[in-house]
């Protein structure tokens, strides 16, 4: 029985508005984990980035690429293996498509946490021709850079 002066929501009024926006937030949650995902990524692609460019004025110094990017070495690049956000990790140089490193080179970041979610971009890689090729067994980066 309602009086002429009741004002309020009924406890089903409050249970409908909680249920609409239980449904957009499970809607609009996956979209914002990606866009960060892909926001994050620029993290992963300066510090490849930043790699290949040493590696270049490395060759012009020796007549070859390394496979060195330590901070302590003396023939190595100077760069540490996690990116600055510390969100990619255990970046290295390895041999590229010609199978000799004085020749070409492929650099490999893998992401930790929070970062290790984004599943469409598990690695970022970059070769000496600048291509950003995809990780064998996985997608490729193309989307990705």
């Amino acid at each position: 029985m309602q009086t002429g002066n009741a004002k309020g929501f009924t406890l089903i009024e409050m249970m409908i508005v909680v249920v609409i926006i239980a449904i957009l937030a499970a809607i609009a949650y996956p979209s914002y984990t990606k866009y960060v995902y892909r926001a994050r990524r620029s993290d992963g692609q300066n510090l490849l980035m930043l790699i290949a460019a040493a590696e270049e004025r490395y060759y012009t110094n020796f007549n070859t690429y390394t496979k060195n990017i330590a901070l302590a070495s003396p023939n190595g690049l100077g760069f540490p293996s996690t990116s600055n956000g510390s969100l990619y990790y255990n970046a290295s140089v390895d041999v590229g498509l010609t199978g000799d490193i004085k020749t070409s080179f492929i650099a490999t970041a893998k992401p930790v946490a929070p970062q290790d979610g984004d599943t469409s971009c598990p690695t970022l890689t970059i070769d000496n021709t600048l291509a950003k090729t995809p990780t064998p067994g996985q997608q490729a980066n193309g989307s990705c850079w």
